[in-house]
């Protein structure tokens, strides 16, 4: 689809890549600690799901309860995260055909559960799995990211959604994650991609803008034309793409697209 490794120049080409090597580290190292809570998440979570299936059970919501010190835990402490929980596969609970083991930061700081109604005759959002941090990390089997978008499901706010599938003897059981609101994502994150010469925007795996400095590529847009998941399973160097570089930010499942040598306009993140 028109990606070719780009070999490591000489001069500028060479100051490129290694503030793009940079920059993608520190995108890196600032989203770890929000996929260390989603991991946390789901350890707990395929934990409890084997347990109840080695007793003879079948999982009911309530035993979904068990997971709830540990996600208030993740809530309370410093960082991006603003919500967190387990988000179950259709028919793998005995009494819900959807369910969310979800709680969220409240403005006063404290931690609430989220209460829904996923009853299929009378919510929009009942089937949920075509959204698409649940569809990506249940299709890819890996981490995901996806948004920004308004989160009319948990917050009705700007957010990004980082998740991770939950398996359980090779079974896909549902999708640990974690939301992160838009303006704390961009807080953290257009200050490293300012580091740039050019203008610059992080993608997901579909191609989606999660955050930019470049106002051709808005956050929440799609940038089409490279195989972006082949990006993430290439060298650590990345591609070239039409005058573009493309570079994987480590385990973190977001693409670093740059345009060497161009200075980026002026960004405003405000909405």
């Amino acid at each position: 689809m028109g990606i070719s490794p780009r070999p490591a120049g000489r001069g500028a080409d060479v100051h490129d890549e290694a503030a793009a090597a940079d920059v993608a580290a520190s995108v890196r190292d600032a989203l770890e600690g929000v996929f260390d809570a989603v991991t946390e998440t789901c350890t707990d979570t395929a934990a409890l799901l084997a347990s109840v299936t080695a007793a003879g059970g079948r999982p009911a919501t309530a035993d979904l309860a068990a997971l709830r010190p540990g996600l208030r835990d993740r809530l309370t402490r410093p960082g991006l995260v603003s919500g967190a929980g387990f988000v179950a596969a259709p028919g793998l609970l005995s009494d819900a055909a959807a369910w969310l083991e979800w709680w969220q930061r409240s403005p006063d700081g404290g931690v609430r559960p989220l209460l829904l109604d996923l009853d299929p005759e009378h919510s929009a959002y009942a089937d949920y799995t075509h959204w698409e941090w649940f569809a990506l990390a249940r299709d890819t089997g890996r981490r995901a990211v996806a948004g920004p978008y308004v989160d009319y499901l948990c917050s009705d706010e700007y957010s990004l959604t980082l998740s991770m599938p939950v398996s359980v003897g090779g079974r896909f059981t549902g999708v640990a994650a974690a939301d992160v609101y838009l303006p704390d994502f961009e807080a953290a994150l257009l200050p490293v991609l300012q580091r740039l010469d050019g203008p610059a925007c992080l993608v997901n795996a579909h191609g989606r803008v999660a955050v930019s400095t470049d106002v051709r590529r808005l956050g929440g847009s799609l940038l089409k034309g490279p195989d972006f998941a082949a990006v993430l399973e290439g060298p650590a160097e990345g591609a070239g793409h039409d005058g573009l570089h493309l570079r994987s930010c480590g385990d973190i499942p977001l693409i670093l697209v740059s345009t060497p040598g161009q200075r980026p306009r002026p960004h405003d993140s405000t909405r």
